[in-house]
């Protein structure tokens, strides 16, 4: 559990950087999970884990993390973390927006010899969009799918 406390409260809301060498392997396997689709993973070390630190925080610099519930089992770290910030920098080539976030993640850390030789992140990455007003919520993408197949089938009737 000490490497989820250096994870969340030292590294990202502290933005103590030098933590990232410390609970890092340099062959870390890293997961990014996004629906509908399968990830292959991608080494990450301190430095790439860094940089991915210095980007978030360019676009969110008062982003902060919580981890709202933390299981430890055999050599996984399971944890729901929730992260706040505002849209005050440019951030994955969106201007700033001012807007608030406030989403969900979900983490794994596999941890071997007190480093983190593998990780598995799942991130509300619809729900950022929606917040930043880049996405419609998806009771609108609902909404307006179910609209155009009734028109769609009204359409069809009117022809038959």
């Amino acid at each position: 559990m000490l490497i989820r406390h250096q994870f969340v409260e030292e590294l990202w809301n502290n933005r103590n950087f030098e933590v990232a060498d410390a609970i890092f392997d340099a062959n870390c396997h890293s997961y990014q999970i996004r629906s509908g689709s399968l990830s292959d993973p991608i080494t990450r070390g301190p430095d790439d884990i860094k940089e991915h630190i210095t980007q978030w925080l360019i676009g969110f610099p008062d982003i902060t993390f919580k981890a709202e519930q933390i299981v430890a089992q055999y050599d996984k770290v399971f944890s729901y973390i929730t992260v706040n910030g505002t849209h005050n920098g440019k951030w994955m080539g969106i201007s700033p927006t001012g807007k608030n976030i406030n989403i969900q993640m979900m983490t794994i850390h596999q941890i071997k010899n007190k480093k983190i030789i593998s990780d598995w992140v799942i991130v509300e990455s619809f729900g950022i969009f929606e917040q930043l007003g880049i996405l419609p919520s998806i009771q609108t993408i609902i909404s307006r799918e179910l609209n155009n197949e009734i028109i769609h089938i009204n359409s069809c009737d009117r022809t038959a």
